[in-house]
């Protein structure tokens, strides 16, 4: 996906929000978007979804993409089951498919008890947590998420985490804005800062958290093949006996990581999971 020369502004005589934008994301990569408030960096996300249109230039190859925007709108007719289950259809989904994935959200997010909720009575929160479902289950090829995780308890947060490096990680285009200048970091492909002169400039990362111990998953490869492409949290490798090999990576990471080797191509078997030794 590429961002040729975007500009955007509202009316002929206003002010330029973005300008000679031009940015080139790749699949697999997980970018952060920063800036000040009000710089536009929820327009330049809206543009790359298509939510609006560029006053200038183009985006090129997007494919499809699913937005998570930072207030999600709770005054919409239905139950949380059943508007996932619509969005599912909008994207094509069979009926079975799009109840099978919005279940799978719901429980993941922890509110599977609240899929026949109306939206109207569900906490802000939870509804964040319905907004977010909504784009994962499309499985687009560009995730945007907006703030997505205001308003997120930390489960939930730590959750999204993943997800974000899991998308990214099947080879999916992630570019998220938030508050929190440590978010995803370690994970992040590349980070861009949005000006007060609407233009986007590349950005220093910030150095990553302090994620925990660092945990030992040892897998046997069949055959000896690759492990699958883009493993979160980028874990180092050691080869041992035969076809296994041990990755190490900080604890905040494992989950996910577990995750796409167990779901991932080629599929490995899981040998042991435990703390290093000498890490507490």
């Amino acid at each position: 996906m590429e961002l040729a020369g975007i500009g955007k502004r509202y009316g002929r005589g206003g002010r330029w929000i973005l300008r000679g934008v031009d940015l080139a994301v790749r699949p697999g990569e997980l970018v952060r978007i920063a800036g000040a408030n009000g710089t536009g960096k929820s327009t330049l996300l809206k543009l790359v979804a298509g939510i609006e249109r560029p006053s200038a230039g183009r985006v090129v190859g997007r494919g499809t993409a699913a937005y998570v925007p930072e207030r999600f709108p709770p005054a919409l007719p239905f139950d949380a089951s059943s508007y996932l289950l619509r969005v599912g259809r909008v994207h094509g989904l069979s009926a079975a498919e799009a109840r099978r994935r919005a279940g799978e959200w719901l429980d993941r997010f922890g509110i599977a008890d609240r899929a026949g909720t109306p939206l109207s009575k569900l906490s802000k929160g939870t509804c964040q947590k319905v907004a977010v479902a909504q784009a994962l289950l499309a499985e687009a090829r560009v995730l945007l998420l907006d703030e997505a995780w205001t308003g997120l308890d930390p489960a939930a947060r730590a959750v999204l985490d993943e997800v974000a490096a899991e998308r990214a990680a099947l080879g999916g285009a992630v570019l998220f804005v938030d508050h929190d200048p440590a978010r995803l970091a370690g994970l992040t492909t590349a980070a861009y800062q949005v000006g007060t002169d609407g233009a986007l400039r590349r950005a220093e990362e910030p150095d990553a958290a302090d994620d925990g111990p660092l945990m030992e998953i040892e897998v046997d490869v069949p055959d000896g093949g690759p492990l699958p492409a883009g493993l979160p949290g980028a874990p180092g490798l050691t080869a041992l006996e035969g076809t296994a090999v041990r990755l190490t990576v900080s604890s905040a990471h494992s989950d996910a990581l577990l995750r796409r080797l167990l779901t991932g191509r080629p599929a490995v078997r899981v040998l042991a999971v435990r703390r290093r030794e000498g890490e507490r």
